[in-house]
């Protein structure tokens, strides 16, 4: 019988889905993935994922392969990125993220659900900027290159979105039960790095601002748009640079249309309300 070693590993990260986190789904540990998890490398075939976008599109009355691809990709970060930056801020650890070595475990309707990692990843003695190069280099560009390529959204659409998900889950890990003070602090600060340490360009600069209004409050706003109003019924998010909320014509406001979206769990934007920071 096979003992499946990755199992304590699994818990403990699993454990770590409380507070502003309780609605996502943690991912697999496990060094046989079920059979049917779906290598993320194929994913980097054209014809797989144009498959597997065309089922998440049927959910919408219009097939507009920009702003599903896009939806969809906002999906996958939320997997990725959730457990990563949680394993790397509470148990200072760093999963195995390049795309060779991770399933994907979609939905019926083709969204990602969850991803199996093979390993538990390894322990940090410090927090490395090159860990997060190696997010960027084995598994964010070559993703996103592939989603551009099949919907001909620009790649930076992809990138903000990554970006998007990222500065919204370091900011909700300040309200997480086991946030301790300045835990994390150099991923922020990875935000706000124009260039990496390599000389290039940083696809995560800064990817949302925050506006005081005139009523005191400050809106989160991303600083470049999702096109998710592609979709018809999806409209603006509430974080869209585009356009004041209040100012949104109503047909493109938020349509209920039946189907989840990544906007409702509560990590990927702040939709329709304002933050404070």
């Amino acid at each position: 019988m096979h003992k499946d070693t990755q199992r304590p590993a699994a818990k403990r990260l699993a454990a770590l889905y409380r507070g502003p986190f309780e609605a996502a789904e943690p991912p697999m540990i496990a060094e046989r993935p079920p059979p049917e998890a779906l290598p993320a490398a194929d994913f980097l075939v054209p014809d797989r994922l144009e498959e597997v976008l065309i089922r998440f599109g049927e959910r919408y009355a219009v097939f507009e392969p920009r702003g599903v691809a896009s939806q969809w990709s906002k999906w996958y970060f939320l997997a990725l990125l959730v457990p990563e930056l949680l394993a790397r801020a509470l148990l200072w650890r760093s999963l195995p993220v390049a795309l060779d070595r991770l399933h994907l475990l979609l939905a019926s309707d083709g969204r990602v659900e969850r991803l199996c990692f093979q390993r538990g990843g390894a322990g940090l003695h410090t927090e490395d900027e090159s860990l997060t190069l190696n997010l960027l280099d084995d598994n964010l560009a070559p993703l996103i290159e592939a989603l551009a390529g099949f919907s001909g959204a620009s790649p930076r659409v992809f990138w903000s979105n990554a970006g998007n998900v990222f500065e919204q889950c370091l900011g909700q890990l300040a309200h997480h039960p086991d946030a301790l003070p300045g835990m994390t602090d150099d991923l922020q600060h990875f935000l706000t790095q124009r260039r990496l340490a390599d000389g290039r360009r940083n696809p995560l600069y800064r990817p949302v601002r925050y506006q005081k209004q005139s009523d005191g409050s400050t809106r989160r706003v991303r600083r470049l748009c999702c096109i998710r109003y592609l979709v018809p019924e999806l409209g603006y998010c509430g974080n869209c640079p585009l356009k004041e909320p209040n100012k949104l014509p109503n047909e493109m406001k938020h349509k209920a249309h039946g189907a989840q979206e990544p906007e409702h769990m509560g990590i990927c934007e702040d939709s329709e309300h304002r933050a404070t920071k």
